[in-house]
């Protein structure tokens, strides 16, 4: 018997090595991409419901992210740093709006951290407000 919550199935990891292993740079200079994933309440399984890439991080709020549900987003965002070098982390964003439910809330919190893990993500940031934008994100990161 498993001791997490929540599956991460195997065809997913390896959508999300290859995510890693295509880099953000593919769209642009200023491009970051995502992976959003949502959890199957029934199966108790994460599956990927949408891809997005753009150069602003309030349309992916805006396109891909649902206002009364969580979601967890694998971010690799365009960091320019203020010496000129340009990285590409990889975060993990916990979407949860303070209009989604108690138990969507609670059964995402506890697949958090078993997430990370799987998908070999050190960089967790929650997102509970609704307010994502790329200059606020650059100053978190560098800050």
């Amino acid at each position: 018997m498993s001791s997490t919550t929540v599956d991460v199935p195997g065809p997913l990891l390896d959508e999300i090595k290859a995510f890693r292993l295509s880099g953000s740079g593919s769209g642009g200079k200023t491009s970051s991409s995502a992976l959003v994933i949502k959890i199957d309440k029934a199966k108790l399984e994460m599956s990927i419901e949408d891809k997005w890439s753009g150069n602003e991080l309030a349309d992916l709020v805006e396109d891909s992210l649902p206002e009364n549900s969580p979601r967890f987003v694998l971010l690799s965002h365009t960091l320019q740093h203020p010496d000129g070098r340009v990285s590409f982390p990889l975060i993990i964003l916990y979407w949860a709006p303070q209009t989604s439910s108690m138990e969507l809330s609670t059964l995402y919190t506890s697949a958090l951290s078993n997430f990370s893990v799987k998908a070999d993500v050190g960089k967790v940031i929650d997102i509970r407000d609704g307010e994502l934008d790329t200059a606020a994100m650059d100053k978190r990161l560098l800050g």
